[in-house]
């Protein structure tokens, strides 16, 4: 098994859903986690139970990430490793897009990344308060490599996430920051965002019932089912860890081959 003890993480959208489980396989693997959320009941629980820290985050809240990470590094002793996991998923057709929803994925999605980004890579480069390199996973979806109806701004989001990720891997490198930057694509789980997905999707008439969304999602998926959330917090605490020191400014998709 991975070893990563000694490290330090912080998983953004700690609370619940794939956050959740990321967190608890770090921690597993024997690092310190920082839970990092808005949902303050539901973080600090987690966290109590990993043996971790909570810290309070606002991902589009400029002031707010610096506040975080700085409590996350004296909690934590350091950060040698970020997640910036969290996100929002609205389906619509394309013919009833609501600006406001298109703006709250543009800000969680996309900007929230982008300050995570900023404020991960100024704690851990050299002069930062961690200062000893690390790594960056973000979170981006299957849905930047495929043409799935119903979530065409999300998927849009997602394809910024990828960009995003392979920029700040070349300027970390070109400036010596020391850390590694790359992102996942995880493939639908029935996470609570998942399903929900399923039922958004029947509604609006593109399958006929969330059963039909989701077995036409396996049936694209070379592997035959939908991925779990043990799927895709193993690739990240692997991205994370040693074994992949040579990995940087990739995708690496936990889809079971449904995006190829």
């Amino acid at each position: 098994m991975t070893d990563l003890s000694g490290r330090t993480a912080l998983v953004t959208g700690g609370a619940q859903g794939l956050g959740e489980g990321m967190a608890r396989a770090l921690a597993a693997a024997g690092a310190k986690v920082a839970v990092a959320d808005v949902q303050d009941d539901l973080g600090t629980k987690v966290a109590e139970s990993i043996g971790g820290v909570f810290v309070h985050l606002d991902i589009t809240d400029d002031s707010g990430w610096e506040s975080g990470l700085a409590a996350a590094v004296d909690g934590l002793g350091g950060l040698d490793v970020l997640v910036n996991n969290a996100g929002v998923e609205i389906t619509s057709l394309i013919t009833e897009l609501d600006p406001a929803d298109v703006k709250k994925m543009l800000e969680i999605n996309v900007l929230g990344t982008a300050l995570g980004l900023k404020h991960g890579l100024r704690t851990m480069r050299p002069e930062g308060a961690a200062g000893k390199g690390g790594a960056i996973i973000n979170v981006s979806s299957v849905a930047a490599t495929i043409a799935f109806p119903g979530i065409s701004v999300y998927s849009a989001t997602k394809s910024a996430v990828d960009r995003l990720t392979r920029a700040a891997a070349m300027e970390s490198g070109k400036l010596g920051y020391g850390v590694r930057v790359n992102c996942i694509y995880p493939g639908l789980v029935p996470t609570e965002m998942g399903a929900g997905l399923a039922d958004d999707v029947a509604q609006l008439g593109l399958f006929e019932s969330p059963d039909a969304a989701v077995g036409g999602v396996v049936e694209l998926t070379p592997s035959g089912r939908l991925g779990t959330v043990e799927d895709m917090s193993d690739a990240v605490v692997f991205l994370a860890s040693d074994q992949a020191k040579f990995i940087n400014g990739a995708g690496v998709p936990v889809d079971g081959g449904m995006g190829m």
